[in-house]
């Protein structure tokens, strides 16, 4: 037995060895390791990579973030005006259209990291996505023709948009969801990999990356919620639409420019990483009941701890179905750490799921809250429901550099840690953040509530209640500063915390959780309003504000946020960091 462990130190000693000269030339060079270039040769760390490259990227994304904001923040109006749907209906598609556009990406980053590459999956995705803005400009024009006859004529008959025009613009959007849902995930992994987290300096700027790639889109979105919200709300919805496609299409061309200086991941060992950790998951199963014979124990067959406690059932892919670790289709002990590295993933996945029902309300019910307020400003000039969401991206590009220049090194001083706080403390504090701007929203809507009854607007709902648009502003900074802490972090988590060939799979992970936020949303709010709706009683949601009750369901996502948070507080003190990166 000793002589058989023996003889597998030696091995692997000689193997060390014998790559230790290949990674000396490699640092002498300047190259990356794991990284090629465009025609996959070594990539040099001076001519590639780094903040240059991520630049092209971060453009792309802006965009892509300018065209997603254009449909989703201002949805909910165009589903409840052009198309004529209630308030809970509208709603309800929101979130579902939102749900499957945040679920997409998981085909995509399997697309990406099996067959594609992060590279072609996002030129791919963008050309889709591309085709998607335009049909859905198409039949954003041929509803606003169909409104035009209705007003000319008064016809009744008229108004409803034919059939046909409603199935155009729900293929349409759903065509955009199936371009975010490859584009997505890719982009923010594919912008991590021009950073070496193996090397000092650009680790510390991998970090800061993802704060400033938050902060770039903040700033795309920003943009989409005063100007593009303000063109559908007064000018043309067509307009509205067509305008984010010639944007994607000028970021396509400038993501292109970048090419030649991009670092591409190198497969390892040509595997397909999906089946590697789904081959671990197997032979763990029909091993269940094998026992070790070549080795004492499961722990010797991982040679000296190299395998981790969590989740030892896994450690059976390591043995023949005889108990031996002869069999040549034996797992590795890294495709056991891979696996293991995202099932530890599923208890924060879980428990963030309340926050992202949270965030989920921010494009909706927010936004029906907000256009019933005054929301004229100066010389008259009224701004649009939607545009409100603007104050959460202001408080976002406020509150990044803070957080970058001022939290981090003060945090990094008193920690000893690179990020200054770990990444699962962050994402907890945003969390805190996200259930206060639940209670304060809540407060808001009881106070709107007693305005309109003061001023017996109860039953009057299109007139506007006599309280300003400023009452709203804190909800939404509550949200920013939230986005900031939780999102972000989330973001960088599952970018680190997974194996390296399925980073795009770790993005996409991070998206999924508001997509079932967002369908768990939906039940909420389909749930609801049937329990709320009988014996002649208002719903929650009533189409008449004044006479619904958004500030229980706000009082009930508070109440949710907390319970998560407790959840997610009792996982992250059980969490342990992968190894490479142990903070």
């Amino acid at each position: 037995m000793a002589a058989k462990l023996g003889q597998l130190a030696f091995t692997r000693t000689q193997r060390l060895i014998a790559r230790t000269p290949t990674r000396l030339m490699e640092a002498a060079e300047g190259t990356v390791n794991g990284s090629v270039d465009y025609k996959g040769n070594p990539v040099h760390r001076s001519t590639s990579g780094g903040w240059r490259s991520a630049s092209f990227i971060i453009a792309v994304e802006v965009a892509e973030r300018f065209a997603y904001y254009g449909i989703s923040s201002n949805l909910i109006t165009y589903l409840t005006g052009p198309l004529g749907q209630s308030t809970a209906s509208a709603a309800a598609n929101v979130n579902t259209w939102s749900g499957t556009a945040t679920l997409l990406p998981l085909l995509g980053a399997f697309v990406a990291d099996s067959f594609l590459g992060r590279y072609r999956t996002i030129i791919a995705a963008s050309l889709i996505y591309i085709l998607g803005l335009g049909l859905l400009t198409l039949a954003a024009k041929l509803t606003s023709a169909n409104l035009h006859d209705c007003r000319s004529t008064k016809d009744a008959r008229l108004c409803a948009p034919p059939r046909f025009q409603v199935i155009l613009f729900f293929f349409s959007v759903y065509l955009v969801a199936v371009g975010q849902g490859g584009h997505k995930p890719c982009v923010q992994a594919f912008g991590g990999d021009q950073f070496d987290g193996q090397d000092p300096k650009e680790s510390k700027a991998k970090s800061s990356f993802f704060n400033w790639w938050y902060f770039a889109i903040s700033v795309g979105i920003t943009v989409t919620l005063i100007v593009l919200v303000y063109i559908q709300d007064n000018l043309s919805w067509a307009l509205g639409f067509g305008i984010p496609c010639i944007v994607l299409v000028a970021a396509l061309l400038v993501f292109l420019l970048g090419s030649r200086t991009y670092r591409y991941s190198a497969k390892e060992n040509g595997k397909n990483p999906f089946m590697r950790i789904g081959r671990v998951i197997v032979r763990a199963i029909r091993n269940r009941r094998t026992t070790p014979s070549a080795v004492p124990s499961e722990e010797d067959a991982c040679l000296w701890d190299r395998c981790s406690e969590q989740f030892k059932f896994l450690n059976k892919a390591l043995l023949a179905p005889d108990g031996s670790l002869e069999d040549q289709n034996v797992c590795s002990v890294n495709d056991v750490e891979d696996t293991k590295a995202l099932l530890k993933l599923v208890p924060i996945w879980i428990t963030s799921l309340a926050y992202a029902i949270a965030f989920a309300q921010t494009s909706t019910f927010f936004t029906k809250q907000g256009a019933t307020l005054d929301r004229k400003i100066a010389s008259g000039f009224k701004v649009p429901a939607a545009s409100l969401q603007t104050f959460i991206g202001f408080s976002i590009m406020i509150f990044i550099p803070v957080y970058d220049r001022i939290v981090v090194p003060i945090s990094r001083g008193l920690t000893r840690k690179p990020s200054g706080i770990t990444m699962l403390q962050r994402i907890g504090t945003g969390m805190v953040f996200s259930a206060i701007s639940m209670v304060t929203a809540a407060l808001v809507e009881m106070k709107r509530l007693e305005t309109a009854r003061d001023h017996g607007l109860v039953d009057l709902p299109k007139v506007t209640v006599p309280m300003s648009i400023w009452w709203l502003v804190p909800q939404y900074i509550l949200c920013g500063v939230a986005d900031v802490l939780t999102i972000v972090g989330l973001q960088e988590f599952c970018y680190d915390q997974v194996p390296k060939e399925l980073r795009s799979l770790g993005i996409a992970l991070y998206l999924s959780i508001f997509g079932i936020g967002s369908f768990l949303s939906t039940f909420l709010i389909s749930t609801i309003n049937k329990a709320t709706s009988g014996d002649g009683q208002e719903s929650w949601f009533a189409n008449n504000l004044n006479r619904a009750h958004l500030d229980y369901f706000y009082w009930l996502l508070a109440g949710l946020s907390a319970l998560g948070f407790s959840a997610y507080l009792y996982f992250a003190r059980l969490y342990i960091y992968n190894r490479e990166r142990a903070i």
